[in-house]
């Protein structure tokens, strides 16, 4: 069959990086597995409308990936499609896998696959694939008619039959054995027009930085984590298959660096032990790699951190979120302040670049609260300090909590990311235009400081990334306002 996968056109109002969608890149992997012919439409980098690609192309199906502030555009790149073209719509990701019935109600949107995607995906090409066998017509009304109930045991969908019922089925389990999974199919990626994975960081050339999962899942429950809608179960590849990827990512396509996106990839610490004594042995350690989403503090000790520098390991990323004692033990972080020193000096000890995630604004939080945080970002002197202002996803547990106990200051998805350096909601005497001023002061606390500017300055990358970071800058230490240009020209555009 003929397999679309797109990604919604998502530019933020903002600079930043624009990478390949690890997501689909395993879908089309597993797609060409089957025997499919498939291409990867990210509307990010096409200079073709997503329309006149699925015109020419003529797909069988399309899959459509979609987190909270992407899925409105989601939704009218399918209704463009369904204008134009008739086949089955699927939609993904973890918005639509959180309220499936909200993006079933569209009439423009046939089926969603909730979670862990690539075996339901194949299941449903499976299905499809038999039913086109007879039909020397297709009609999407057709296959979906009840009578037909093509779908009655797939799992882990939700799907509308052309009668306008909703079904939900039960959860399909996750994949046991990751290292069955192809490796991500890059080539179906121009790659030639992404940025690097840390751009306002590094100058890599983007058309040669990969990312890689080697773990999935995450077995910590952090009440603010929108991964925390995702399986609970946490899942290892072998190292000996983590390496067999590695390899083909450095030599068959010429990798500059690598991104590890595992959400906790030191579960398990021998295994991470194994992988890089497999990547020094073997030669590969020349290619720096990061920890793009960052490990477990608990479980990073000195001698791990120098091994993994040893295996190329560049930086390393750590979720700290704050610096109350109080407010940590209320997001279940299930970790102290102490062993998020701990983990930063191991760190430095082995030269190791540090990034250090913060959060602003999280339920509970006072101005001293949020002090205290600026003050351990300082204290823990990070290269990198991200903050971001507390933002309640749906699934996660501060969206229930904010919906029983606080207000949204946000009424749409699109909000989500549209919304620059403005708070979220508001619950007890935490008011919007206090979260606001920590935010901003927090940048310009820790930026401003003499350390960060001359450690900046010494960087060959800083001032070959010049520009971007002047942009950067500015957006972030001026207040600004809403910035709706972006969104009403995205709306007037629809997906074309």
């Amino acid at each position: 069959m003929r397999v679309a996968l797109i990604n919604p056109r998502f530019r933020l109002p903002i600079d930043t990086r624009t990478t390949a969608h690890l997501g689909l890149a395993y879908l089309a992997a597993v797609s060409e597995r089957r025997g499919d012919e498939v291409v990867i439409f990210d509307c990010d980098v096409e200079q073709e409308s997503v329309v006149d690609f699925v015109q020419r192309f003529r797909p069988h199906i399309v899959g459509i990936t979609a987190n909270t502030p992407q899925v409105k555009q989601a939704w009218r790149t399918a209704k463009a499609i369904k204008e134009v073209y008739d086949c089955p719509i699927v939609l993904g990701g973890p918005h639509v896998s959180v309220l499936p019935e909200e993006s079933c109600e569209k009439p423009y949107v046939d089926i969603v696959a909730r979670g862990e995607g690539e075996d339901t995906w194949i299941d449903i090409c499976n299905r499809l694939e038999r039913y086109l066998e007879d039909q020397p017509e297709f009609h999407t009304e057709a296959f979906l008619h009840p009578e037909n109930d093509v779908f009655k045991d797939c799992l882990g969908i939700t799907y509308k039959t052309s009668d306008g019922q909703i079904h939900n089925h039960p959860d399909r389990p996750t994949i046991a054995d990751l290292d069955s999974l192809p490796f991500p199919a890059y080539h179906l990626f121009k790659m030639d027009r992404y940025t690097n994975l840390q751009p306002a960081t590094d100058h890599v050339d983007g058309a040669r930085s990969f990312s890689i999962m080697t773990s999935r899942g995450c077995p910590y429950r952090c009440t603010f984590c929108s991964q925390s809608i995702m399986p609970i179960k946490w899942r290892s590849r072998s190292p000996e298959s983590v390496l067999a990827e590695w390899r083909h990512l450095v030599e068959d396509l010429g990798a500059q660096e690598i991104g590890v996106l595992d959400d906790s990839a030191n579960i398990r610490v021998k295994r991470l032990e194994e992988m890089a004594n497999l990547i020094i042995e073997n030669n590969l350690n020349h290619v720096p790699w990061i920890f793009v989403n960052g490990i477990r503090a608990n479980l990073a000790s000195k001698e791990l951190l120098g091994l993994l520098k040893k295996a190329g390991l560049k930086r390393t990323a750590f979720g700290v979120e704050t610096g109350d004692p109080e407010i940590m033990k209320t997001i279940d972080k299930k970790i102290d302040m102490d062993t998020i020193r701990q983990a930063f000096a191991n760190a430095k000890a082995v030269n190791l670049e540090t990034i250090g995630f913060f959060i602003i604004g999280l339920p509970g939080e006072t101005r001293e609260s949020m002090q205290r945080t600026i003050d351990f970002a300082i204290e823990l002197d990070p290269v990198i300090a991200n903050f971001s202002m507390m933002t309640p996803y749906p699934g996660t547990k501060v969206y229930e909590i904010v919906k029983r106990q606080g207000r949204f200051l946000i009424n749409d998805w699109e909000d989500y990311v549209f919304f620059e350096q403005q708070a979220r909601y508001e619950m007890g005497e935490m008011t919007a235009e206090l979260v606001e001023e920590m935010y901003r002061k927090a940048y310009r606390r820790f930026y401003l400081r003499p350390s960060p500017i001359i450690r900046r300055l010494k960087t060959k990358d800083f001032w070959l990334n010049l520009p971007r970071n002047v942009r950067i800058a500015l957006n972030t230490f001026l207040p600004k306002k809403e910035k709706t240009g972006l969104r009403k020209q995205m709306e007037a555009e629809g997906a074309i």
